[in-house]
């Protein structure tokens, strides 16, 4: 239960931020993150208190940060809770199937504000995109609705691993050696001229998408940003594609 961040990203209503802790403690889970809530002081306000109704242990302990990558960057993966699709982005799964692939690893449930939920900005945090399967002519979910079913999910899937005992699977790359292997090779092609940085018609975008659905373990990034190297040396000594 304590590989497993929740994070509420820009909430409006602190009485929100209450209801989540009050959910997440249903389920067992403890680690609560407010990044950039409108109300700063919403872990203190009345109102989140008393829909807490008794989860006062988990607002205590709630951390309250400023940016998502800080939120983000330690964890192998990242699902950022969204009811649209997207045309670049990482892969979408259902909640059942990122609770699945979440077993042993380091991870976190990612909620935007009430009113517009996530931006396509959020998702270079997120390993994948989740929706929740729900009726399709009226798939709306107050924030801690989705936190709930999301927290109980999470809780059926990781009583499953116990029984099952898979604690020997490599753990995947977290978000921060992501971003920098995207950074590093975003200027290793720049270097050999297969980027032109003033138009890169969404090359990167589109092999970001490729790296979520591949999954990339700790050995892959090296294997990657290696390449990346070679094409700045390549660089420096005058070659060119």
């Amino acid at each position: 239960m304590q590989s497993v961040s929740w994070i509420l990203h820009q909430t409006s209503h602190s009485g929100n931020v209450g209801s989540a802790a009050r959910a997440i403690k249903t389920m067992g889970f403890d680690q609560l993150i407010l990044v950039d809530p409108k109300n700063p002081e919403a872990i203190h306000a009345p109102d989140a208190v008393a829909l807490a109704s008794g989860a006062d242990d988990v607002l205590a302990k709630t951390q309250v940060i400023n940016c998502l990558d800080e939120a983000t960057n330690s964890r192998q993966l990242v699902f950022g809770l969204s009811a649209r699709d997207r045309e670049f982005g990482p892969p979408s799964i259902s909640i059942k199937e990122a609770c699945a692939i979440a077993k042993d690893q380091s991870c976190a449930f990612l909620f935007g504000t009430e009113r517009t939920g996530l931006r396509n900005e959020d998702y270079q945090y997120c390993t994948h995109r989740v929706w929740i399967d729900a009726n399709p002519a009226y798939s709306s979910l107050n924030l801690a609705q989705a936190v709930m079913v999301c927290a109980y999910e999470m809780r059926q899937s990781l009583q499953d691993t116990h029984q099952l005992n898979r604690s020997g699977e490599v753990p995947r790359a977290n978000i921060e050696a992501i971003n920098a292997l995207m950074e590093h090779l975003r200027e290793g092609l720049i270097a050999i001229d297969f980027l032109n940085p003033s138009h890169p018609k969404k090359l990167m975008e589109r092999l970001r998408s490729l790296f979520d659905r591949a999954g990339l373990y700790p050995e892959e990034v090296d294997l990657l940003r290696g390449v990346a190297k070679q094409m700045i040396l390549k660089q420096d000594k005058g070659f060119k594609l």
